[in-house]
């Protein structure tokens, strides 16, 4: 059976050196929760991050 990532919510904010802890912070955290976090630069404006909430 194949594993289906949801969506659950993504949020454009600003870019900070250290938001990647946070990320994996979470992940860490959550895992169990069946929850995962990404995190990227915005392909147009590297001053913005994009953070999105999956259900695994």
């Amino acid at each position: 059976m194949a594993n289906k990532i949801e969506t659950l919510s993504t949020i454009r904010i600003q870019h900070s050196d250290d938001l990647y802890k946070v990320v994996d912070t979470l992940n860490r955290t959550l895992k169990e929760e069946n929850l995962m976090f990404g995190l990227a630069l915005d392909e147009e404006d590297n001053d913005t991050a994009v953070f999105t909430i999956y259900r695994t």
